[in-house]
């Protein structure tokens, strides 16, 4: 942080995308080529490597339940695995005069955003900072537009790639906090990010996976998960139950609570509420915990920051929103996947819990 200058500067470049055909916007990251052809140098950090998707454990005629879904293109095909996975590798990129306003990263004829729209405010949009006061000689971008979306990919992406930016200089984020949660993630995970909404970054490293699982992405998670396993401690138990309820985007399923509560009363299981409890308490929960149940989403997170490979996940998934997004994490980590579809019930959707006992037989609980 001593690198940081207090050094006021006059810069209109927030309003100059507003000119037609002078900016050209582009979500942060997953922008490898953009970035390295606005590079004056480029770097792998860790090599790629292909695996092959192990097969869930679900019900029959599951998945011929399924209406809609959500980043997953094919799930049929994703479910039965067997097929090989390209994780791409990480790569690094130095750019410079680099300027942050409200969320925008610009450089040259490009900005990209770091925030989805309805988190940043309007009124800066239309008159942001033109005074900006602070400067940085060597800062790293960590943050993705996709993890300040999702709690999920900020803890598995943005919170694996705070390393990466520790070695290269300053780890830079705006001052936007999208998550109640995150204050304590960061404090767990021993980050110390520097927030700020109008930053000239001299340098400024920036990092892209496209999305890749390799070897320096699960050593990194599984390094900040030993981190908080070695602050939350906790014995084996059958499992936990993380209530979702009207968290995030709506997918409303009617007997949530309810099923929480068989397995509770017939099997011991542990039920947390993601909006209610702090993430310590969810934490220590999960910690210990032999299977993580609950509605397919981000939330489920949390549970993942602490099961041990080996451990299980049953997601319990919207008919008409099936999406296969944390089998993604759960194959790097040697996790079990496993879900039940709902059954669509007007607008919304409840799990049988006859089948949620039969899926548990088949992951031999």
């Amino acid at each position: 942080m001593d690198l940081v200058k207090k050094k006021v500067k006059f810069s209109p470049i927030g309003y100059i995308r507003y000119l037609k055909g002078l900016k050209k916007s582009h979500l942060m990251f997953r922008e490898g080529k953009i970035l390295e052809s606005l590079a004056v140098k480029s770097w792998q950090i860790a090599s790629g490597k292909t695996t092959i998707s192990p097969k869930a454990c679900f019900l029959d005629g599951q998945l011929e339940r399924i209406t809609g879904t959500a980043y997953t293109d094919d799930p049929h095909t994703a479910m039965h695995g067997g097929f090989a996975v390209e994780h791409a590798p990480t790569f690094a990129y130095k750019l410079k005069e680099v300027w942050m306003v409200n969320g925008f990263l610009y450089k040259g004829l490009h900005n990209f955003r770091l925030h989805p729209a309805f988190q940043l405010s309007k009124k800066m949009n239309y008159f942001p900072p033109a005074i900006i006061d602070t400067e940085i000689d060597h800062a790293a971008i960590y943050s993705t537009s996709e993890g300040n979306q999702y709690f999920g990919l900020w803890l598995t992406d943005d919170c694996a790639n705070y390393a990466l930016a520790q070695a290269e200089g300053i780890p830079v984020t705006s001052n936007i906090i999208p998550y109640s949660h995150m204050p304590e993630y960061e404090s767990f995970l021993g980050m110390n990010p520097f927030r700020t909404n109008a930053v000239h970054m001299k340098n400024a490293v920036f990092f892209d996976d496209n999305w890749g699982n390799n070897d320096s992405k699960h050593l990194r998670f599984t390094a900040n998960r030993n981190k908080i396993l070695s602050l939350f401690s906790g014995t084996s138990h059958p499992g936990v139950f993380i209530l979702r309820r009207n968290s995030g985007i709506s997918r409303v399923m009617l007997n949530e609570l309810e099923i929480a509560e068989k397995l509770q009363e017939k099997y011991g299981f542990k039920i947390v509420d993601v909006t209610q409890n702090t993430a310590a308490e969810i934490l220590s929960a999960c910690v210990g915990a032999k299977i993580l149940i609950g509605i397919e989403g981000s939330h489920l997170f949390h549970g993942l920051m602490a099961l041990e490979a080996g451990s299980s996940v049953l997601i319990f998934q919207p008919p008409n929103r099936f999406s296969a997004v944390i089998k993604n994490t759960t194959d790097m980590e040697n996790i079990n996947y496993s879900f039940v579809v709902g059954i669509p019930k007007d607008d919304n959707f409840y799990i049988d819990f006859e089948e949620v006992e039969r899926t548990l037989g088949m992951l031999s609980f």
